[in-house]
């Protein structure tokens, strides 16, 4: 009985053997799983003096867009929109709606990003400037001021906006829409190195790569700054009904006038 049953386990052990992998078959799996699991997965020749270096596995094709972020660098509790890629100036992920859902849309937003932010630069730089210079450019040439009495400029909220002549809104419309058609122009044309709001002009425009990237960084974060401070100088003069340069004479008026005018106000005792 007993020799019957060591025959048998015999047998069973052989045949057995006959499905365990052999040490060639275990090498050769991983190698063709990886293959088979990762298609896009290129294997980086192998120098012959360095044969005993694992070979480097580069990822191309789709497995490329692994290395983006998931979610989003301006709100990181949203997904970053498949759309913003990171290769815009200023792309920080922020799309919380939705808008931008192909890189033709991306590039219609950043078009009209780009304008209305330089747009709103001229604005910033404008609104204080006029409420410092229009009543001396009036009495110097002999007009009669457009500031009201409290120094506020002409908006929808300060009102005061009938004080303007209609051939400065003709004139004013009539360029910017040769603007726009120019740059619509531009951006509907073959050239594949357009960017968003590139007219052409090279104007102290850096030559090398690293420093156009840093200029137009520079642009689009000086352009949304600018946008905020437009709406909030509208805000201001509208909740405190006096201009922005009265408002904060620091910036604008001598140290000598604004000491003096705060000690005649009271603020200084």
């Amino acid at each position: 009985m007993m020799k019957s049953l060591s025959i048998a386990f015999a047998f069973l052990a052989a045949t057995s053997s006959a499905f365990a992998p052999t040490q060639r078959n275990a090498l050769k799996n991983p190698a063709l799983y990886m293959s088979e699991a990762e298609p896009n997965m290129v294997e980086a020749p192998v120098d012959a003096a360095a044969e005993s270096v694992e070979p480097t596995i580069v990822a191309t094709g789709a497995s490329a867009a692994a290395a983006l972020p998931a979610m989003s660098q301006s709100l990181p509790f949203m997904q970053r929109p498949a759309a913003l890629t990171g290769d815009l100036a200023g792309d920080v992920g922020f799309d919380p709606f939705g808008f931008a859902k192909s890189e033709a849309d991306l590039m219609n937003y950043r078009e009209a990003e780009v304008k209305h932010a330089r747009l709103a630069m001229l604005a910033a730089a404008g609104w204080p400037l006029s409420e410092v210079f229009d009543k001396k450019i009036a009495a110097a040439i002999g007009m009669e001021p457009i500031l009201g009495a409290d120094d506020r400029v002409p908006s929808l909220l300060n009102g005061g906006l009938g004080k303007i002549s209609p051939a400065y809104w003709v004139g004013c419309i009539g360029l910017a829409a040769m603007i726009d058609i120019f740059g619509t122009l531009r951006m509907k044309s073959d050239n594949k190195e357009y960017l968003p709001g590139d007219f052409g002009l090279r104007l102290g425009y850096p030559a090398n790569e690293d420093g156009q990237k840093r200029m137009q960084l520079a642009e689009i974060k000086n352009g949304r700054l600018a946008m905020i401070a437009v709406f909030a100088f509208a805000i201001q003069e509208f909740v405190t009904k006096q201009g922005v340069v009265d408002e904060t004479p620091l910036f604008f008026f001598p140290i000598v006038e604004t000491l003096h005018k705060y000690t005649n106000s009271g603020y200084i005792q």
